[in-house]
């Protein structure tokens, strides 16, 4: 028996396109996986996101492993190599950039992982039993691996199917350069997206004039710095897509997070609910807790640090996108974050010497009834104010 991890010795080997699919269609199931555990696990977990009920959230997972196990099994074990082979070829007809290295370390990293999930699919554990559970929660490491880096793969052995216009003569380039560079200046050329190509250079598309979208420019280099050229001028988006060098998988800000590997959240209390501790207070302590609640720091730290932590790892995303405008970008985040922890500090003193006053509510704030008495047996209910007359028209 062909054992499910390797092809049918006598079926074709896929084309490139169909093994980038394949790597696309696991990617999707992963996706998909993902958003169902999450929701099971929610339902296990309180207000505050700590996990109240142990066995249900240990079947979620085992669920998810499984599941896993069987998209992999579908999508990617019978052509694993193929792809990596693909891919590896592809890699090495590529001028030099410096991203190469970190993908050819991809590569060797999805060989490994492919190894040990062939090993494993190759001698399964009876099924539902202890010890195939234990050998899918094993393997989820190596196939989360998978649905997190083969988009490299897939791109890399997809990249010669595409094929891009010829560049523009000297002149031209030249000649819609300064179309555009004068554009700039008046405020007018608005950019669309942008991407990298395999080379490691980056691609925008712009509109020429930002109230026409009849001509759409692609550029070579950062719009924000001096020395960028024009590689192309389109009808569309669509077209430029086509004609373009196909954009390759962008980077992430830290090389060890996975979207299908959260970190289990720290528990924390909303600003909503430490309003309304400060509403439903009456005693000048409890009014500082709240206040002390929004700034406390550490694990669980509250929303006044966490808006610090965004701003300064939103700081380093717009430094890494090395960029001018990200590094501009940056140093305004960089400032704002040293205002909150100025502002911080100073919420977290008023906090304090607000309940070092030991006051209360004086009593003449009286609270209202919600709810008004029902009238007595036999008693006829007052009789409502009459309604104000509307004033005469007058023609």
């Amino acid at each position: 028996m062909t054992p499910a991890s390797n092809p049918t010795p006598e079926a074709p080997l896929p084309t490139a396109p169909e093994l980038a699919d394949r790597a696309r269609g696991f990617r999707l199931r992963m996706a998909g996986i993902d958003l169902e555990t999450e929701v099971a696990l929610d339902m296990t977990r309180d207000r505050y996101g700590r996990t109240v009920h142990a066995d249900a959230a240990e079947a979620a997972r085992a669920h998810r492993d499984k599941a896993a196990v069987e998209a992999y099994t579908t999508h990617i074990a019978p052509h694993a190599d193929a792809l990596l082979d693909a891919a590896r070829r592809a890699l090495d007809e590529l001028p030099p950039a410096r991203h190469l290295a970190g993908w050819q370390a991809v590569l060797e990293g999805l060989a490994a992982s492919a190894a040990e999930i062939r090993r494993a699919l190759d001698r399964p554990a009876a099924p539902g039993s202890a010890a195939e559970r234990a050998q899918h929660s094993a393997l989820w490491p190596h196939l989360i691996a998978w649905a997190d880096h083969s988009v490299i793969a897939s791109t890399l052995a997809d990249q010669n199917q595409h094929r891009h216009q010829a560049p523009l003569t000297d002149e031209e380039r030249q000649m819609w350069t300064e179309r555009a560079q004068a554009a700039q200046r008046r405020g007018e050329l608005e950019l669309i997206e942008s991407w990298y190509a395999a080379d490691g250079q980056p691609i925008t598309l712009a509109y020429l004039d930002a109230d026409d979208d009849s001509t759409v420019l692609a550029l070579r280099g950062d719009p924000g710095a001096p020395g960028w050229q024009v590689l192309g001028h389109y009808a569309h988006t669509y077209e430029a897509g086509q004609a373009l060098p196909a954009p390759v998988p962008p980077g992430v800000l830290r090389a060890d997070v996975s979207q299908f590997n959260h970190p289990a959240l720290a528990p924390e209390i909303s600003l909503q609910e430490l309003i309304r501790d400060v509403v439903e207070a009456q005693h000048a302590g409890d009014a500082s807790n709240a206040l002390l609640g929004a700034t406390q720091r550490g694990y669980d730290a509250g929303p006044m640090v966490r808006l610090q932590e965004l701003l300064e790892t939103s700081g380093q995303f717009a430094s890494a996108l090395e960029t001018v405008q990200g590094q501009q970008i940056a140093a305004r985040l960089s400032a704002l974050g040293r205002q909150i922890e100025f502002l911080t500090r100073e919420v977290e003193e008023a906090a304090e010497d607000l309940g070092a006053t030991v006051a209360v509510l004086p009593p003449h704030r009286t609270p209202v009834l919600r709810v008004r008495p029902r009238p007595a047996v036999n008693t006829t209910p007052p009789t409502p104010p009459p309604r104000a007359s509307a004033p005469a028209r007058h023609r």
